[in-house]
């Protein structure tokens, strides 16, 4: 694993429909040693609002979200707003007239990777409060992955497990 010493790495989780997609996001950031999930908008959580374990999630996480920290957060804007005054680098991962290769990007000490809804992706008042717009280049018919697939995918090809 080619993860500097030190070097923090969260993921942010913004209105993920899909329970099962939140599932596979945390086994991905389990096995790619994300240090924590958040998880903000109507992202579903692996305890429902009585502090129950979901099943439901926990079932395509097989065991994952027991591991990797997580936190919900209402407002994802004031989210980045704080992850900015700690000296993150909050890379989008999505696909934008602004984005780069996700091959390309460096990182620093502290990264914050987001990703946004299965359908629409990020919304564009959050791609500008990104520092880099990363972009998974696309060879056949379909113009995008889903998106617990392109997390895994960016998040192998950009800290190079």
């Amino acid at each position: 694993m080619k993860i500097k010493e030190n070097q923090k790495n969260i993921v942010i989780l913004h209105d993920i429909r899909s329970v099962e997609n939140v599932g596979a996001m945390f086994r991905t950031a389990d096995a790619a040693g994300i240090d924590k999930i958040y998880l903000t908008g109507y992202t579903p959580a692996p305890l429902d609002r009585f502090g129950r374990k979901r099943g439901d999630l926990a079932k395509s996480a097989l065991g994952a979200e027991e591991f990797v920290a997580w936190e919900q957060k209402k407002s994802v804007l004031s989210l980045l707003a704080k992850l900015r005054q700690e000296k993150y680098l909050i890379i989008g991962i999505e696909q934008d007239k602004k984005s780069i290769d996700y091959k390309k990007v460096k990182l620093k000490q502290k990264n914050a990777f987001i990703v946004g809804t299965e359908v629409t992706g990020i919304p564009k008042n959050i791609l500008q409060k990104c520092d880099i717009i990363a972009e998974i280049p696309m060879r056949g018919k379909k113009e995008s992955l889903n998106v617990s697939v392109a997390l895994g995918v960016a998040l192998f090809g950009i800290l190079k497990i």
